[in-house]
């Protein structure tokens, strides 16, 4: 574990030197206070993003529920705004990027016009809303990295509720008549997975029994691996005495080697003018 924390540790100092380096060049920070401001913002907006670009896929302008639908999409959208508005202050060029253009794209695309226009269920407005969960994944580390252990964890998921089921429904098939078909195995399965446990369909066999007891285990570490990852993207993190104190100062390196790279610059600057000042002194003693 501490190896692990080491490597972190260093992959992240590598990140900030690259970070600093960047400096000045389009879609990076235009300084190191600015990228200090922006790691914040974006840690602290990364969940707001999340929602604003997936509770719009289940509402309708005009639905059952228009005032509450149009709520809903005007902060969804004003949320990206204000993210697009801190992108373009705190970076050099973001238009110039492609990422800002596509953030410009999104933002202008689904701004409220149903507002002016009425309520429109086209798959054009669908396929534009889908955009800011690529916009989402595109811009935020730990939504990215959130994702992409969702994705792990789903396609685990999915293979042992479909092996499980097809183990149960062989074992019970011909016992049980909860059973019956391998529709009926397939939501004991994930009932099972999910620890609900109804108790409407029950393996009465050995062999059922010892693979509920494999997907009950299974069910438990995949909601171990979800909570996991929730917690490393909400960073909710636990410190203990063997943690490293370097790993919680991480978030400011960029800001102190900019310090640093700006001392240097002004150390080499004064160095130049002592000398030329020196090297001066000498021809003006010599004047009568």
């Amino acid at each position: 574990m501490s190896w692990a924390r080491k490597r972190g540790a260093r992959a992240r100092n590598d990140e900030a030197v690259n970070d600093t380096r960047n400096l000045g060049t389009n879609g990076h920070p235009r300084s190191a206070a600015d990228a200090d401001a922006l790691t914040k913002f974006n840690q602290r907006t990364a969940f707001p993003l999340v929602l604003a670009a997936v509770i719009p896929l289940f509402l309708l302008p005009g639905g059952a529920y228009p005032v509450l639908s149009a709520i809903v999409f005007i902060a969804a959208w004003l949320v990206f705004v204000v993210d697009f508005v801190v992108h373009e202050r705190r970076l050099v060029h973001y238009l110039l990027t492609w990422l800002g253009r596509f953030d410009l794209a999104v933002v202008v695309l689904t701004a409220p016009w149903f507002l002016l226009i009425g309520p429109s269920n086209s798959k054009f407005l669908l396929l534009i809303r889908l955009a800011r969960m690529s916009r989402v994944l595109m811009a935020t580390r730990g939504a990215e990295r959130l994702f992409k252990r969702l994705g792990r964890v789903a396609l685990i998921a999915v293979i042992v509720v479909f092996v499980g089921a097809a183990v149960g429904y062989r074992a019970e098939h011909a016992t049980n008549a909860g059973f019956a078909t391998f529709g009926d195995a397939l939501w004991w399965a994930i009932v099972t997975l999910t620890t609900v446990g109804y108790g409407d369909i029950v393996p009465k066999t050995t062999a059922g029994r010892v693979d509920g007891v494999m997907i009950m285990i299974t069910g438990v570490a995949i909601l171990g691996l979800l909570a996991g990852a929730l917690a490393s993207f909400f960073h909710i993190e636990t410190t203990t005495s063997n943690s490293e104190p370097d790993a919680d100062t991480n978030v400011s390196v960029p800001a102190e080697l900019a310090a640093l790279r700006d001392q240097v610059v002004r150390l080499v600057d004064e160095v130049a003018r002592l000398s030329a000042n020196r090297n001066a002194s000498p021809s003006a003693s010599d004047d009568p």
